[in-house]
Formats: structure tokens, C-alpha cells, sequence
């Protein structure tokens, strides 16, 4: 990529586009285009066409997607099928369809099955079930990888697909029905603090920038503490999904753009295939290779936002899987390895939450 070649970054105000546009800035490029989901509807194939009939982008960085947590994964699993299909297939298709150079697929650790051999390899790849809660969002992943590695096998272009693992930072999502796991616990935490010292200003403020099932900073404080409630949120404790015990690997997402830029700048298809017969599983993890359990992170966060009450988990709701760690093996020796740690990145997000 050259600093004036023109880079539309798809999902530019998410967590991942929202960092990978700020990468690209302090790179020194300076033809980035972004629209936010008003203004292209990114599940409507006629304006994505007309979009890239106007604008005519030269790299594509597909961070679009409808992502949440395990509760939103498992409840609305035709919306998370049906919409990541469509967006990925309008922004494939029309990148090729003109001409696009180079692009960039972000897809999720969740392709992987639920029995994977720890760490996951991208060799492991559709060999055994996928975890149930989060299949159909899975699946959608899979079928985008598979659709970049068929386009370069039949058509010759350069679609890099990159599989981060669980993603956190600026601009994450903190709703407490959608959003993932870190994140939620971040805002809960954060929330029985405030009720624990009576800090209703704090709250209010909190529930008008989010709302919480409707429930707002203007509705009476009873009303905000059984909404609160509901989710497992009180002064005394914070209740949270599961045992407790499933191993998670977490990313700064401002990592994860960094090397996503690193991978766009350096890494090219023909440098993933190799000389094989059968070209396959070319994706790229992009992760730490290092897991914390659940009940240790959240230790972590209470410990961090100076929480006094107790955590507890309900371990009649679903864990998900009990491991999801990468092997990063690949991207480190593409030259690419992360730098911010579980406890700065805690420190970081909450200092930003509050912000």
C-alpha cells in the first residue's frame, strides 16, 4: 500500500475499525474512507455496488461484522448468521468485482471446533464440531474465510483472512446483553461499585450514555437497581455466567490492528499457500497465545476498579467452551508479535470506560 492509496475500511466506528483506521492515520496514510451504517447499509447489495462503483477503493479492511457475547450469540442466532453472510458476500464480491488490490477478512477464533487440541492451530480447521452457542456466527466466519482462499485459488486476487482471538479496547461494546465477556464485566463491576458508595451520579451518567433495557439515568433509582438487578448487579455482589473456570485469551484491539496493517503491508497470499496440492486454512491467527480463566480476570477487574464486594457465578448457565487459545506460531514468524499484557490492558480499558 502506498501513504495516498485509497483504503476503505468497512466497520470504521467498531472496535476493530475504529483501531485499525487510527493505526493507518499515525502510519501516515492519507486516503481512508469510512461510512458509518446510515449512511451504507453494508446488507444491501445495490448500495454496497454503487458505493464501490463511486468510490473505488484499492484496499479493503472488512472489519464489518454483527458480533456479541455468548447470551446474544446463543438468543439471535438467525441474525448472526443471516447478517455476517450478507455483509461478507456484498463486500467480497463487489471488491472483486472492481478490482480491489488487496483485502483483509477479519474472522474469529470461534471457527475452530469445540474440541480443538489446545493450543488451535489454523490446521485444525473443520475437523470436529464447532461449540454450539456461537455455531451460526461461526459458520458465517468460516464461509468468509473459504470465500477469500477460493477467490485467489479460481481468480488470482490477494484475500487475506485473519482469525483474532477475543477482542478488547476503545470503543469496544459495554451493552450488558450483547456485548463480550470482558467488556460486560468491566461495566458491572463498575456499576455495583458505584451502587456499593451511593454514587448515583455516577450511575446516571452511565445508564443515559447506555441504557440498559430501555432504563435510563432519568428513571428512579429502584427502577435502575432491579434492571441492574436482572443482569446480576448489586452492591453487595456481581453474579456472572457460568462456573467460572473456562481459559480465555484476550488482545488489545489496538494490537490487533497493528497487526492487521502488518499483515496487509507485508504478508500475501502466495506467502501463505506454499506448494501444497489441496490449498487450504492460508487465515492467519492473530492473538497472544497466552489465557487467563474467567474467575481469575475477574479478580483482575475488581481488583483493578477497587471493587469491595464479592463475585459469584451462576453455574446453571453455559460456560462455551473451556478453552479457546491460539497458536500464534504462524504470525510470529511472519514477524509480528503483541506486546500489551492482560493487566495494563484491564487498566487501560477501564480508564477509558470511565473516561
Amino acid at each position: 500500500m502506498k501513504k495516498d492509496s485509497k483504503i476503505y475500511i468497512a466497520g470504521h466506528r467498531g472496535l476493530v475499525g475504529s483501531a485499525i483506521w487510527n493505526n493507518l492515520k499515525e502510519r501516515g496514510y492519507t486516503n481512508l474512507i469510512g461510512r458509518t451504517s446510515k449512511e451504507l447499509d453494508l446488507m444491501d447489495s445495490a448500495a454496497v455496488s454503487k458505493f464501490f462503483e463511486i468510490e473505488k477503493p484499492e484496499y479493503v479492511f472488512l472489519a464489518a461484522a454483527h458480533v456479541g457475547g455468548i447470551i446474544a450469540n446463543n438468543v439471535y442466532r438467525a441474525d448472526f448468521i443471516y447478517r455476517n453472510l450478507q455483509i461478507q458476500n456484498n463486500v467480497i464480491g463487489q471488491s472483486y468485482e472492481h478490482g480491489v488490490k488487496k483485502l483483509l477478512f477479519l474472522g474469529s477464533t470461534c471457527v475452530y471446533p469445540k474440541e480443538a487440541p489446545q493450543p488451535m492451530s489454523e490446521e485444525t480447521l473443520l475437523t470436529s464440531p464447532l461449540e454450539y452457542t456461537n455455531e451460526p456466527y461461526a459458520i458465517a466466519k468460516i464461509a468468509g474465510l473459504k470465500m477469500c482462499e477460493s477467490f485467489n485459488i479460481q481468480y488470482g486476487t490477494n484475500y487475506i483472512a485473519v482469525m483474532p482471538t477475543n477482542l478488547y479496547g476503545p470503543n469496544d461494546n459495554f451493552d450488558l446483553e450483547k456485548s463480550h465477556v470482558l467488556p460486560a464485566m468491566i461495566r458491572k463491576i463498575h456499576l455495583a461499585k458505584c451502587l456499593r458508595e451511593n454514587s448515583w451520579d455516577k450511575i446516571e451518567k452511565d445508564l443515559n450514555d447506555r441504557p440498559v433495557e430501555g432504563i435510563s439515568g432519568d428513571n428512579t433509582h429502584n427502577e435502575i437497581k432491579s434492571v441492574l438487578e436482572k443482569h446480576g448487579v448489586t452492591a453487595d455482589k456481581v453474579e456472572l455466567w457460568g462456573t467460572g473456570n473456562p481459559m480465555r485469551e484476550f488482545l488489545w484491539s489496538e494490537e490487533m490492528a497493528d497487526a492487521c496493517v502488518f499483515v496487509m503491508e507485508k504478508v500475501d497470499f502466495d506467502d501463505l499457500k506454499g506448494d501444497k496440492t489441496e490449498i487450504r486454512n492460508c487465515h492467519i491467527n492473530i492473538g497472544t497465545g497466552e489465557e487467563i480463566t474467567i474467575a481469575d480476570l475477574a479478580a483482575l477487574i475488581k481488583h483493578t476498579i477497587c471493587y469491595k464486594g464479592a463475585i459469584t457465578f451462576d453455574s446453571s448457565k453455559p460456560d462455551g467452551a473451556m478453552r479457546k487459545l491460539t497458536d500464534v506460531s504462524k504470525l510470529n514468524s511472519l514477524g509480528w508479535k503483541h506486546k500489551v499484557g492482560i493487566e495494563e490492558g484491564v487498566r487501560r480499558i477501564y480508564e477509558w470506560y470511565v473516561k
